[in-house]
This record gives structure tokens, sequence and C-alpha cells, in this order.
């Protein structure tokens, strides 16, 4: 019997495209809450003048394929032909024996002859050499829109770079950030100055901080239930957190694990890279010193450790920070840190579903929290983000941001007493023009503050999180 047929591939394709007969994507699909990278993916699906195909990069689970059932729902809704939109998961068995090519073929013979088309291919990385067909799509139809999904990212920027330049856009589709968890959770929050810079906050009289930031006052509680259930958007709306977290460990850890980094990379050993995962959930917001961990696991090679390090990076599982050379001395070789890519992860992998009288893992996770906030918000953008540590006593700022413009430095303190002493970089590197930044606990913990003579402007977590989301949602909508 053959398995690849005209007959099975038709079956299947009718099986994810129901709006070839319904004329509609279903309700369950179609969810009405738009993230940042969803009107992103539209801007650029949309453009006639630069045609790109978009590739939506993210963990498991963060929302990639909704937001292509959002964008099948907005054509439709735009009077594009039904059977113009084609929709597959290349997870699907089949279609891991059968190229691109032929499945287009097929569709084009019997569903849809039309130049004009739209594809959306989800989990992209599955597919047999994906990269060069899509490359022959692109460049044969001129008239075809291409959206993609994968969940490895470094993999799928290189094939691109390979044979996909100028012919793709990567997006990244990171967990929710805290205001699209406000958004999606249904917190009402009082609205705020559309001009709103949450880095530049020191420039505002103390009258329109103090009556921001008392706005804000309310987001304190939601914060830590965001700091426990993470941003993956299923579990956000969950009504029992505990369930939530073993869905986070079996259905996104443990198939990231498991299955996507074995067929994407040939990993003989996956044990190995569970248990250095596991390594950096304990010490997460850590400086990693790959030999230490080397040696923790048994005698694994320095190599093989760095590759499976870069391995769980390209899943989306951690971010790795590396050191930044802010000053005239250069920084030959240097420890990166380590973060789990979203606070939740490392609870549900640790089993630890209370964290709220703890203060040590609250500091831990709301750090991890505050660099993937940043990450995300200037990923597309030509920065520099890291650490940094130096001076005589080897201080460390656990967060900057650097360009050849500016430098932002951020020292997350999310504890009751967030104290800070005069000779911790944080104070000693800020300038009067361009205070450093702290990130506090509590909701009244903010404005201006002196510490030898140099400016700190200090912001609360929840606040500082919220605001950040909320100017990336000023960004121009107007046609979706």
């Amino acid at each position: 019997m053959e398995l690849v047929n005209s007959e099975n591939i038709l079956n299947l394709l009718f099986s994810y495209n129901p709006w070839w007969q319904s004329g509609n994507v279903g309700q369950e699909f179609n969810k009405p809450m738009k993230r940042f990278a969803y009107y992103e993916a539209m801007d650029t699906l949309a453009r006639k003048d630069i045609r790109r195909s978009v590739i939506l990069c993210g963990a498991r689970r963060t929302g990639k394929t909704i937001i292509m059932y959002q964008a099948i729902s907005d054509l439709l809704g735009k009077n594009i032909l039904p059977r113009n939109i084609l929709f597959l998961s290349f997870d699907h068995p089949l279609l891991k024996f059968c190229p691109i090519d032929k499945v287009v073929e097929i569709y084009r013979n019997n569903i849809s002859s039309e130049e004009e088309i739209y594809c959306f291919f989800d989990e992209i990385q599955y597919a047999t050499d994906w990269n060069s067909w899509l490359k022959i799509l692109y460049d044969n139809n001129p008239k075809m829109r291409i959206m993609a999904t994968g969940s490895a990212s470094p993999i799928l920027t290189d094939k691109i770079s390979e044979s996909g330049l100028g012919r793709w856009k990567t997006i990244h589709v990171p967990t929710l950030s805290f205001y699209e968890y406000c958004e999606l959770t249904g917190i009402n929050v009082p609205e705020l100055p559309l001009d709103l810079k949450p880095t530049q906050m020191y420039l505002r009289s103390v009258r329109e901080h103090t009556e921001i930031f008392n706005k804000l006052s309310l987001l304190q509680v939601p914060f830590i239930r965001y700091l426990q259930v993470g941003g993956f958007p299923e579990l956000a709306l969950s009504s029992d957190d505990l369930y939530a977290q073993r869905v986070l460990r079996e259905d996104i850890v443990d198939k990231a694990l498991k299955r996507d980094l074995p067929s994407v990379y040939a990993i003989r050993n996956i044990a190995d890279v569970e248990k250095i995962f596991l390594y950096l959930c304990y010490t997460s917001s850590d400086i990693i010193n790959i030999q230490t961990l080397s040696k923790e696991l048994d005698g694994v090679s320095r190599a093989t450790v760095e590759k499976y390090i870069g391995y769980l990076e390209s899943a989306n599982l951690i971010y790795i920070s590396p050191l930044i050379n802010v000053g005239a001395k250069q920084i030959l070789k240097a420890q990166n840190k380590i973060y789990i890519a979203d606070a939740a992860m490392r609870n549900a992998v640790l089993m630890r579903d209370d964290i709220t009288n703890n203060p040590d893992e609250l500091g831990i996770i709301a750090e991890t929290a505050v660099y993937k906030h940043i990450k995300s918000f200037y990923y597309d953008k030509a920065m520099q983000i890291g650490y940094y540590r130096g001076g005589k006593k080897g201080n460390e700022i656990d967060i900057v941001v650097k360009s050849e413009k500016m430098t932002i430095m951020i020292e997350v303190k999310y504890r009751d007493q967030a104290k800070i002493s005069e000779s911790e970089a944080i104070v000693t590197m800020s300038g009067q023009k361009h205070p450093n930044l702290v990130i506090t606990k509590r909701a009244n913990d903010f404005g201006e503050f002196y510490y030898g003579g140099k400016k700190i402007y200090r912001i609360p977590a929840p606040a500082f999180l919220y605001m950040l989301g909320f100017v990336e949602s000023q960004k121009d909508k107007s046609d979706y």
C-alpha cells in the first residue's frame, strides 16, 4: 500500500482546512486577543512593495499556530476565497514522508489553481528540505504569500540565511508579556499616557510618575500569579495552577527535550540534555561555569555541554546572557549567564507550585521575567543585551542594554526591603542625565533616589513590565 498518494493527502488537506467547506475558522482556533507578533506578521504579509514571507519562531504553546488561524480568519473577512488559503502542519506523520512541493502540487491540481494563494505551514522544521522548497515556491510563484512556524529558532535562521536571504522575515513569538497576560485574563488597568517610555520615567514630573504608579499598583497580586504560571496562554487561563504546571512540564518541556531536539539535531544521548536543562533550572539567573557544569555531569565534555546549551537556546527553552563591555577595557573571554526562557518552566520542572513565601525564589524568577521582557522588547533592534561585571570588587549589574547611542543598566531587587549600598555597580556606574534603573517589589517603592551623589530611578516590577508591553501595544494597528 502506498502511503503517500493523492487520496490520503487530499483527505488530510480537507481535515486541516475546514473553511473550504464552512467558510470560516472555528471559534476554538480564532482567539479574540491578538498579540503584537500577529500585527507584525500581518503587516509583513500584506506589503505589496516589499514582498516577504513570514517565519514565526518561538517555544511550544506560545501561540504561533493561533496567530496563523487569526491571519486566516482575517483574510476570509477580506473576501479571500476559502480555497485559496492552505494550512498544513508538518508534524503530522504522513507529511514527514511527502515533500512540500508534492503537497502543493496535489493542492493545485485538486483544490485551487489560482495564482494568488496564501500558504500557512505549521512546524516547518519537520518538512524535508523545507528551506529549498520554500525558496522555489517563493521564486516561481510571485503572487503566493507564505507564513510558517517553527520551534527551533537558530536552525531556522541558519536555513533562511542559506537560501532565503531577502525572502523571509523572522518574527519572534515569546511567551506572554505581563501586559498580554493582564489583557488575556481580563485585568482592567486605567488608561496610561500614550507617550510612555518606561526606561525614561525619570524625565516625568513627580506628580506624573506618582499618578502612573498609583494606577498600576493594582497589578501586584496578578504579577505573583504570572510569575508562578508564566506566559503560556492556555495555562494562564487555567483555573487549576497545579494541573497547568503538569501540562507545562509534560507537554512543553518534555516534548521539546525528547522530541523536538532529537529530531532536529539527531541527538543520540538525550539524557545529557535533560541533565543540563535540569542543572540550568536550579541555577537560572546565575553565571554558568561550563567546566564546573561538565564535572557535575560526570565528565560530559566541555564542547558537548556548550553544544547542548546552544540546542536548548534554539528550542527557546533558555536565554543566554553574555557579559557586556561598558568600559574602555576590552573583554577577551567571559562566562555567560543563563535564564530559563519563562519563569514558569523552572517552577514546573522543579515542582515548586507555591513560591509566594520564598523571597529567594521570587527574586530569581522576577529577574528571569525582567530579562525575558527586555530581550523581547528589543529583539528586532540593534542592541547588545547581557549583564555587566567589573570594577575592583567585581560587582555585577543584572541586565545591560547597549547600543551605539545609549546604555541602559538594570538591577532587579525584588524584595520587600530593596536596599542598595553606595558601592554597588548600579550606583557607581550611574550618571546624572541617565540614571540606572532598580526594579523593586513594593508598589510604593518608586521614584528618584540618591546614593553617594548618584541618581537611581526605582520602578516596581509589575509596573515596569506592564509598561513595556503597553508601549509595544501602541504601535500602529489601524489596518487590522
